[in-house]
């Protein structure tokens, strides 16, 4: 799973992220809010970890474009402020946390895998399930009747996107950005490519028909 983290104060940021990183999440990040908003509008995330104070757009404005845009993903604020009236105004910009600085590790984690959970199909142990297909992001590989797929890690990586957003239609550009990132050097055909391979490997489980084609416009993980 993806996560953006968004916070100026440079010690602080480089920490979250390392933490996330050994809890074994895959983390961007930003130093500023006009970076941070442009990172966010490419819908490749599963959480938005935000500052309130920010230089250039602010948290709350984030939140606030985010939801007026559509945007579902969670978000969690990071804040020196802890009055209610400023939790309030959180909240109220459409945030689904609120985390107070100083605040300790596991505290952190906890949030973050709560806010997964409630975002999509994360069950407590971790693994994401749909359509008989149960990944384990913690084994980087997924299941079907217990029997392992043996994806690699890109498979993995491009199967995982699509759990977390089943029955939504994904574009090749939120893929490729995902999977392989904003900076590769490779083309957005590499995208069709994967979804062969992976269809391949599922093919032999009978769930190869689980990942559809939406002509003009990407691919779906959907059941018929």
């Amino acid at each position: 799973m993806r996560i953006l983290v968004v916070e100026d104060d440079a010690p602080l940021r480089e920490a979250i992220v390392a933490v996330l990183l050994e809890d074994d999440y895959a983390v961007d990040e930003a130093a500023g809010g006009d970076e941070g908003l442009y990172q966010a509008r490419q819908g490749v995330y599963d959480l938005l970890i935000l500052d309130v104070m920010l230089p250039g757009t602010g948290g709350l404005e984030i939140v606030r474009r985010l939801r007026l845009e559509g945007s579902r993903t969670p978000i969690m604020l990071l804040t020196a402020r802890d009055s209610v009236a400023d939790k309030v105004a959180g909240l109220d910009s459409g945030a689904d946390d609120y985390l107070v600085k100083p605040f300790a590790v596991p505290e952190l984690l906890a949030r973050v895998k709560a806010l997964l959970r409630r975002g999509g199909p994360v069950g407590m142990d971790g693994e994401l399930r749909y359509g008989g297909i149960a990944a384990s992001p913690k084994a980087k590989d997924a299941f079907v009747d217990g029997t392992a797929l043996h994806l690699t890690v890109k498979e993995y990586e491009l199967l995982e996107f699509l759990l977390l957003n089943r029955e939504q239609i994904l574009t090749r550009e939120q893929i490729f950005d995902r999977v392989w990132g904003f900076q590769s050097d490779t083309s957005h055909g590499i995208v069709d490519l994967y979804i062969h391979y992976l269809r391949k490997k599922l093919a032999p489980h009978g769930r190869d028909a689980l990942i559809q084609t939406v002509r003009g416009a990407g691919f779906m993980l959907k059941e018929k």
